[in-house]
């Protein structure tokens, strides 16, 4: 398996990735109206490119015999969700086709993640992740995140409560 930047030829699969992987997440859970409404409007071509073109943003994809498995997507400064602090890195995204689920690609596109804070030298990361989403909760925990709020994340028309999550990777020595 190959780790790769995503670039802006890669739009493409970019977009039936993200597509494909956040269906296969979330559309047992969802109506197929907030799903489709979600889905058009955050892979549009238009969206990806300017998330492509933003300095402060990344994606790197997970390859498995040339084939995108799964990709991350992180966030720096002024370009992260909600937390605009230059001391974070927000991980937007990890997902993986579920096919690939238990493979620990997910781990992979995680550490390259902490790779880039540590490259960053941010003191933390932080992420949001849906509340009804346990596997999810406990990936992050199992790699040292805590909870520390809540915030409002809409999927279509839902409005869906994410819980925010930090792992503290600078600790200053408190004396």
């Amino acid at each position: 398996m190959k780790i790769r930047k995503v670039n802006l030829q890669d739009i493409e699969k970019l977009k039936k990735i993200g597509k494909l992987t956040f269906a296969e997440t979330f559309s047992s859970e969802n109506s197929e109206e907030d799903m489709q409404k979600y889905l058009e409007e955050g892979f549009s071509t238009e969206k990806l490119k300017t998330e492509l073109a933003d300095k402060n943003a990344e994606f790197f994809f997970a390859e498995f015999d040339g084939k995108v498995i799964g990709y991350l997507k992180v966030n720096f400064g002024q370009s992260q969700t909600e937390i605009k602090d230059k001391n974070a890195l927000e991980i937007e995204r990890i997902y993986v086709l579920k096919e690939f689920h238990g493979k620990k690609v997910g781990q992979i596109l995680y550490n390259k993640a902490i790779e880039l804070a540590k490259e960053k030298n941010v003191e933390y990361v932080w992420l949001g992740v849906w509340e009804q989403n346990p596997r999810a909760i406990r990936f992050y925990e199992k790699n040292g995140f805590v909870a520390f709020d809540k915030h409002i994340f809409n999927l279509g028309n839902d409005e869906q409560t994410d819980i925010m999550m930090k792992l503290e990777l600078n600790k200053k020595a408190s004396r």
